[in-house]
């Protein structure tokens, strides 16, 4: 979390100081149309660098994955960059439309106009672009307006996945008028300057970013096809385990990575944990889905055996890789998923890593069947498997977890379950010495 933390406001702050290099915002204005001028420049500068980056994020950049810890963790930066391009424009918004209001009401009085500039005093770029002045301020505004909604629907948990996904491929539309309304009115003068130099590369680059979404070339470059060999269903923990069969264009994946997987074009990609070891010479891949909303809770009855499925990845650093003398694994629930298939991992390279596992596995529900598989799994990769059922024994605490492993400071601790529990348990070991890098959680939310 650190380093999107840190990534975040480096780029909110670095863009600032550009901008302030260039304009300011106290005290140089003489009045409150001054000010709002240049806080109309600053908050929309703002509002379109982190929009423009956040249209770059939601390209799946693997490339960007080690040095921001996964795609879980670009993604958690691309929500926090969208409600602070929703935040300044928000503020750039009022200061251009509370304006007028206020004008109209007759509680401030418009100072009279300037002589406006002729062409013969302007430069033809200069010129052209205030010929689309009025025409960039109105879908500047129409555009605002959408992407408030769009980005308030991204945030309601309860606004179904499928609809999340195809209303928000629209941003990258609006985006382009955005980026539009941006070069035609901010300040001419800034384009000469360091903040202007830096505001038309993440223009462009979020352009290109945009026309990629819209084009439907995302992830494109790491899609494999794979055919549905079985489907085992768990009933008790409405869970479904699906084994694909994948084409020579799976290139293989590491324990605790996930993939996007299609069987419909109409619901669009669902990002999913890999529960299997991958064995080039077998070139299987397992996914267990939890019945969570409507898709995973309809797939038992749609899939069937012989089925295509579109998978795109791998992605994430989820990956178990550090130098301490043990580890300690907490998948809670259907989080239980990247160590099933680092234990099948371990099972089938004896010796490759020989330190002491344990494994927590919290749950409120129990099938046989499948408890039965995951301590055959603990047992042929020598993992201690420590099962805690709710309501037979409690819940897991920070400290039940130390009593459980006296030697739990020289561990790092791999999380995957619910984002809250996480942070509980984080902030518990960390009070008690835990050293704040050799806590791991999968931050794996997609909106």
């Amino acid at each position: 979390m650190k380093r999107i933390i840190w990534t975040f406001w480096f780029f909110a702050l670095a863009l600032s100081a550009l901008w302030l290099f260039t304009d300011t915002l106290w005290p140089a204005q003489s009045n409150y149309f001054a000010l709002r001028t240049v806080w109309i420049q600053y908050s929309g500068v703002l509002a379109i660098g982190a929009m423009s980056v956040a249209m770059m994020l939601a390209t799946r950049p693997a490339w960007l994955e080690p040095s921001l810890n996964g795609l879980d963790k670009i993604y958690r930066l691309h929500k926090w960059l969208g409600i602070a391009a929703l935040t300044a424009a928000t503020v750039h918004w009022l200061w251009a439309q509370g304006t007028k209001w206020a004008v109209g009401w007759g509680w401030l009085t418009r100072p009279a106009r300037k002589p406006r500039a002729t062409a013969d005093s302007m430069g033809s770029i200069e010129s052209a672009l205030r010929g689309w002045r009025g025409l960039a301020e109105d879908l500047g505004e129409w555009a605002f307006y959408a992407v408030a909604v769009l980005l308030v629907l991204a945030l309601v948990k309860r606004f179904p996945y499928r609809l999340f996904a195809k209303t928000h491929h629209w941003m990258a539309a609006i985006y382009l008028v955005l980026a539009f309304h941006t070069l035609v009115l901010v300040q001419f003068s800034y384009w000469a300057q360091p903040v202007g130099w830096a505001l038309a590369m993440l223009l462009a680059s979020g352009t290109v970013s945009a026309v990629w979404v819209l084009l439907g070339r995302v992830g494109a470059q790491r899609t494999a096809h794979g055919v549905i060999e079985s489907l085992q269903t768990y009933p008790a923990l409405n869970v479904l385990e699906t084994t694909l069969r994948m084409d020579p264009g799976w290139p293989g994946h590491r324990p605790g990575q996930f993939a996007f997987a299609m069987s419909n074009p109409k619901e669009g990609p669902h990002p999913y944990t890999l529960a299997s070891a991958w064995v080039p010479e077998d070139r299987r891949i397992t996914f267990i889905t939890k019945a969570l909303g409507d898709h995973t809770r309809r797939l038992p009855e749609r899939l069937r055996v012989g089925d295509q499925v579109t998978v795109e990845g791998p992605y994430g650093c989820f990956t178990f890789d550090d130098e301490k003398a043990r580890q300690i694994w907490i998948g809670a629930g259907i989080g239980i998923t990247p160590f099933i298939a680092r234990m099948k991992y371990l099972a089938q390279h004896k010796g490759q890593d020989a330190r002491p596992v344990d494994l927590f596995h919290p749950t409120s529900d129990v099938d046989p069947q499948a408890i039965e598989k995951l301590r055959a799994d603990s047992q042929a990769a020598g993992v201690v498997l420590h099962l805690l059922i709710d309501k037979q024994n409690g819940r897991l605490t920070g400290e039940r977890l130390r009593a459980m492993v006296p030697g739990w400071k020289d561990a790092s601790v791999w999380f995957c379950g619910p984002t809250a529990f996480g942070r509980a348990l984080r902030a518990d070991l960390l009070a008690q010495g835990l050293e704040p890098e050799a806590f791991h959680q999968e931050l794996f939310e997609m909106r």
